[in-house]
């Protein structure tokens, strides 16, 4: 069973520009919201600390914030899963598409791709062979 961090935060409405650095932010991580200010993660280490930043940041801003760890008891994991792994995997397909056409750039798709899997919580099987497409494109080009 999936253990989850749940960040609970509540911040100054003005000036805005502190709730929108949290809301990219949260979604810099992958985070998905289960309600305004709720929002989860797949606990792990990782996820751990990154929520621990945040809700430092989110205190320095003036708000309230409270990271929990759980586990859902009631509704099955993979509808929730299903939240984090769909977008990975979309980006995915996007940068499989760009690595198959002539111009491609694979210094910019490699980012991409670096950016993405760190939003890759449930290791994607499709991650793992875009992974490899690169590799050997990279290879391929260094010849």
């Amino acid at each position: 069973m999936t253990q989850w961090l749940l960040l609970v935060y509540k911040i100054p409405r003005e000036p805005t520009a502190g709730r929108v650095y949290v809301w990219r932010k949260l979604k810099q991580l992958g985070a998905v919201a289960l309600q305004d200010a709720v929002w989860v993660l797949p606990s792990s280490p990782r996820t751990q600390e990154q929520f621990q930043w945040l809700a430092a940041e989110i205190a320095e801003l003036g708000g309230e914030v409270h990271v929990w760890e759980a586990r859902q008891l009631y509704a099955t994991n993979q509808v929730l899963t299903q939240k984090f792994i769909e977008p990975v995997e979309t980006e995915y397909r996007e940068i499989l598409a760009a690595l198959k056409r002539k111009d491609r750039d694979l210094g910019a798709l490699s980012k991409r791709y670096q950016q993405t899997s760190a939003r890759d919580y449930f290791q994607s099987e499709l991650g793992r062979q875009l992974r490899k497409r690169l590799l050997a494109a990279e290879g391929g080009r260094k010849r």
